[in-house]
């Protein structure tokens, strides 16, 4: 009988368990301290939701925002929050995150290959609430090229999200996605647009794969290189099948599962960056409302994002609350059908603010400002359709936007809207009664609605919903509008289109209760001693509201930072005292 030798053991000062934003701003943080640092990613590719996202970071008082001269106490941004967030206001962990937040920009930009673009014309989303910001609350990563980064990055990295690009190049919000809105419209904007493309498509010539990186591919591209610039090591389709703990209960590491089986790793502390669990259909059903079988809900994140952290810190005593205003940060999603029977989801950011779309139910009615943020888009989707009908609502927009503008994936003249159409993604028809007939949307209903639309557009006003009122909803139009108003103008030149939105999610709000440090909490309120959780993993601060964009990525980022620069400091007071 042979007997069964025990797995060998690694030894790090920290194991992060995820690579997306929040993980890997922990790890360079930390590695920058002179820790010894192991992230282990179960996917085959790191990044996470993080890679597919816009990359923006709501980071209020940053060094770009002083460079321009916009100063700002705390207070103005907390004003913000402590009206927004209501009920859900945690004043500790807010705070913590104001006063980090620039800590974190000055560190990375400074010290890394992280590099920024400043969000100078950024509002926060609900101007009209006290301490609204206008513009310089966020920052971006600054495009970069693969080549740059290196070869080791680029075995790692996610690529981009195809839906969200344009034959798979990304496009960086700001100047170069206003070229390609105004490509049919200036001719300085449509030769932008031919050198980005030629260039691009040179690229998938020569290298296989788009080199010019964006958003979140720049954002987490640059933090891998960061992070690897400091030895930290990083091991890919490696899961981890449970934590360890001492008699104590203290997490002292955990068991992972990787290319050379399975082995343990002994880690001074652990932090969980695992994504959330957008993916995880039994958690969709208990806590997503209007989700009765799991399925009715249609996510952006990659399908590795079931909720391990979370499962991983239950297993030690941590919990999930759902004691927040909603436990998923919503995105409106539109499925596009492949002809090889692949389903893909687009989100709709872009283009519910721009001039000649409107949103509406089943009943022809419109339910909300459509500029508005995405999740309040969602929200209020899910909070008024019609009990006992399926959740989704339709965008309509007549010919001369779809001239200009996107609507989904069905891009702007010149790209032709028949693939859409025969694919069944877009639905057309000459006039809007015959569109609501197809599509099912009470016609008469529809006709009185743009009616009514219209009449306000001409002139600029929504009086139903107010919509192109402020700083935010103005910034989501177009300024070359030749309507009043840069979000609206009216839908009368047919033919018109249709297309069919869903809920979907960008991540998680809901999630382990953490302290202002990002430890991990029992249900006794005490730290769970060698386990911490930061990005999604860790309930949101913000408490299950969406007051600006980037506050996903933003927290993470932060929250990350300071969690590896508290580690790295206390393993060098222990290593003073055992010198």
């Amino acid at each position: 009988m042979t007997a069964t030798s025990a797995p060998p053991v690694d030894t790090v000062d920290l194991l992060i368990v995820g690579s997306g934003a929040g993980g890997l701003s922990t790890a360079v943080a930390a590695a920058d301290g002179g820790v010894s640092v192991l992230v282990v990613e179960k996917d085959a590719v790191c990044g996470g939701a993080s890679a597919w996202s816009g990359g923006w970071m709501w980071a209020p008082r940053n060094r770009f925002a002083l460079a321009d001269g916009v100063v700002e106490d705390a207070a103005a941004p907390r004003t913000y929050l402590e009206h927004r967030l209501g009920a859900q206001f945690d004043g500790e962990r807010v705070d913590v995150l104001l006063d980090g937040a620039p800590r974190m920009v000055d560190f990375f930009e400074t010290r890394t290959a992280l590099q920024f673009v400043p969000g100078t014309g950024i509002a926060d989303i609900h101007g009209d609430t006290p301490g609204a910001g206008t513009g310089h609350r966020s920052v971006a990563p600054k495009p970069v090229s693969l080549r740059h980064l290196g070869p080791d990055v680029a075995r790692l990295l996610r690529r981009q999200l195809y839906e969200t690009s344009f034959l798979g190049m990304g496009i960086m919000a700001g100047t170069d996605l206003q070229a390609f809105l105004h490509s049919t419209r200036s001719a300085k904007a449509f030769a932008h647009c031919g050198v980005r493309v030629a260039r691009h498509l040179a690229e998938l010539a020569l290298y296989r794969r788009g080199q010019q990186l964006v958003n979140g591919t720049a954002l987490i591209g640059r933090l891998l290189r960061s992070a690897l610039d400091r030895g930290v090591r990083i091991e890919v389709s490696t899961r981890v099948v449970e934590l360890v703990t001492d008699e104590a209960g203290v997490v002292v590491g955990a068991r992972v599962d990787g290319p050379h089986g399975v082995r343990t790793v002994s880690a001074g502390e652990v932090v969980l960056a695992t994504g959330g669990f957008t993916r995880d259909r039994d958690r969709r059903r208990a806590l997503f409302p209007r989700v009765p079988t799991g399925d009715e809900h249609w996510t952006l994140t990659p399908h590795t994002t079931t909720g391990d952290g979370i499962s991983l810190g239950e297993s030690v005593g941590g919990y999930l609350t759902s004691a927040v205003a909603s436990p998923v940060a919503y995105c409106p999603v539109s499925l596009v059908p492949y002809a090889n029977g692949r389903t893909g989801v687009f989100p709709h950011i872009l283009d519910r603010g721009k001039p000649g779309v409107i949103g509406v139910l089943s009943t022809g009615r419109r339910f909300v400002d459509e500029a508005l943020g995405y999740h309040d888009y969602t929200l209020a989707m899910i909070e008024q359709a019609p009990a006992g009908a399926e959740v989704c609502s339709w965008l309509v927009a007549d010919s001369r936007y779809m001239r200009y503008y996107p609507l989904g994936f069905a891009k702007p003249a010149p790209v032709p809207t028949y693939p859409y159409l025969r694919t069944g993604y877009l639905t057309r028809a000459d006039t809007l009664a015959e569109l609501g007939a197809r599509i099912g949307v009470d016609p008469e209903q529809l006709q009185r609605t743009v009616a009514e639309f219209n009449r306000g557009a001409v002139v600029g006003a929504d009086p139903e919903f107010g919509r192109g009122a402020t700083p935010f909803t103005r910034g989501s139009g177009d300024p070359d509008n030749p309507f009043p108003n840069p979000s609206l103008a009216p839908l009368d030149q047919g033919p018109y289109y249709a297309v069919k939105v869903v809920p979907g999610s960008f991540g998680t709000f809901a999630g382990l209760v953490t302290d202002a440090r990002s430890r991990v909490l029992d249900e006794r309120g005490r730290p769970i001693a060698g386990l911490r959780a930061v990005g999604v993993d860790q309930a949101s601060v913000f408490g299950g509201h969406y007051p600006s964009g980037g506050i996903n990525l933003g927290p993470a980022m932060t929250f990350g930072y300071l969690a590896g620069t508290e580690i790295a400091a206390q393993v060098r007071d222990q290593r003073a005292v055992t010198a």
